[in-house]
């Protein structure tokens, strides 16, 4: 089975032009390139989801530049981690990172332990907020419903003559709380 070696090239607006993206990765001798014209804030990128899918054990992703493939720091280290589980190169032209090396792997595992740091301070932080939230006597979690609303609901939905959206907008009680009540007297 042939390994590949794809491109991917990203401009943020229509006006922008590929070109010098697109020749630098031909320069280095891609088989597939990738691109679209679309701000890196976009959670969804079409033509980068395609080269995600399509990528597989072995093959290589070349890139102009690191800012051309995440939108931030963070994206960009979850994007390298699913390269890495994958077992997919990644190469940097513009930042000469190349994860097939050791040193392009020493970037990688360094990218990835400031990821796992950054999220460990973020739940030590979510941890400490909820401790001091308790200790004012606030609880967390979402508020309890209207025990009276939920029977009502219930009720509404065991006549048959209402949908989900008809219930809710009566009693203001969602789907999913009306299923786990449905299910509790059964």
């Amino acid at each position: 089975m042939k390994n590949y070696v794809f491109g991917y090239a990203r401009v943020s607006t229509e006006s922008q032009n590929l070109d010098r993206q697109i020749d630098a990765l031909k320069k280095y001798g891609v088989d597939i390139i990738y691109n679209e014209k679309m701000t890196g804030t976009k959670r969804e990128r079409p033509e980068l989801n395609k080269l995600l899918d399509r990528m597989t054990e072995g093959d290589t992703v070349v890139i102009e530049s690191l800012s051309r493939l995440g939108r931030s720091t963070k994206d960009l280290i979850e994007l390298t981690e699913l390269f890495e589980e994958k077992g997919v190169h990644l190469v940097s032209l513009k930042e000469s990172i190349d994860t097939s090396t050791s040193t392009g792997k020493l970037l990688f595992t360094l990218m990835s332990a400031i990821a796992q740091f950054e999220r460990d301070v973020i739940a030590d932080r979510t941890q400490e907020g909820l401790k001091a939230a308790r200790a004012r006597g606030r609880k967390g979690g979402r508020p309890k419903s209207n025990p009276d609303a939920v029977k009502k609901a219930v009720k509404l939905y065991m006549t048959g003559q209402y949908s989900l959206r008809e219930i809710e907008e009566l009693t203001g009680i969602k789907k999913g709380t009306l299923y786990r009540n449905i299910k509790r007297k059964q």
